[in-house]
């Protein structure tokens, strides 16, 4: 085979060199695209392992989130709970308040009947201990007692001058007790009246009683403080079998009237009664 001359050698060698140098530099592109290619595949792997990351703490805030949902519907049932509890307990407080209210103003009412009936005892004391009358309370009421025997003749209805001292004496002493209330009431005993001023026992015992209340206005009682009533032999304080027993049942009862207005629910009772406009 010839030689090349030098010119055509140079020349090949150049064009060697510059093919040489040409894969060169695109292998070199190569490695760098190829590293930039590896450095993007791990930042991907990197953005989906956070990803993944932040949905696993999302669905674990969706779930706290879900449980703290159940636990403030708890608390809003446990609050509903409560209030109600609360309202039932207020109810309750108030109305043993009431009770307790009530229950005081019943314990006064009698402590006030006792003290009033302690007070008169102490005023008619001298009468008790002359057998002018007796202080009793009967169904609850405070009453005093006047033994008929004393006070009229059989079958009479005029009080005697002893009679009429005593009824008297009593009024002076009640007058004193202010604005309170009394209704003489008058009794007799079984055994039937028949004459032409008293037909019966329920005018006999109307006829005493009528005269008493008159005796007690001229002691000193108002007449807007005093009534009269009649009950006849219809209650004995004793069983009617025998002259003493007798002698017991025919009597004047002058009984102190209830104060209503002291009583517990006299407010509701008076404004249920109160005429409408």
């Amino acid at each position: 085979m010839p030689l090349l001359s030098s010119a055509p050698r140079a020349l090949l060698l150049v064009a060697l060199a510059l093919a040489l140098g040409t894969g060169c530099v695109s292998k070199r592109k190569y490695n760098e695209q190829a590293a930039v290619l590896d450095k993007t595949r791990e930042a991907l792997r990197d953005r989906k392992a956070e990803s993944e990351a932040l949905m696993a703490s999302l669905d674990a805030e969706e779930r706290r989130t879900a449980t703290l949902g159940a636990e403030a519907d708890k608390l809003r049932e446990d609050v509903a709970r409560l209030m109600s509890e609360k309202g039932q307990l207020t109810d309750s407080v108030m109305d043993m308040s009431r009770a307790l209210a009530e229950l005081a103003a019943r314990k006064k009412a009698a402590d006030d009947r006792i003290a009033e009936y302690k007070s008169l005892l102490a005023r008619f004391a001298g009468m008790v201990e002359s057998g002018k009358l007796r202080v009793k309370v009967v169904d609850g009421r405070l009453v005093v007692e006047m033994a008929t025997d004393i006070l009229f003749g059989s079958g009479k209805a005029a009080l005697s001058p002893q009679g009429k001292q005593a009824v008297m004496e009593v009024g002076a002493i009640l007058a004193t007790l202010g604005d309170r209330r009394f209704q003489v009431e008058g009794h007799t005993d079984d055994v039937p009246i028949k004459s032409a001023t008293f037909p019966s026992n329920w005018e006999l015992s109307s006829a005493r009683a009528i005269t008493v209340l008159k005796a007690l206005i001229e002691g000193g009682m108002a007449p807007g403080n005093v009534s009269a009533a009649a009950f006849g032999d219809s209650r004995p304080t004793v069983p009617n079998t025998n002259v003493d027993a007798r002698a017991r049942n025919r009597r004047i009862e002058i009984v102190l009237v209830p104060d209503l207005s002291t009583l517990p629910g006299f407010d509701e009772l008076n404004s249920l009664s109160a005429p409408k406009p």
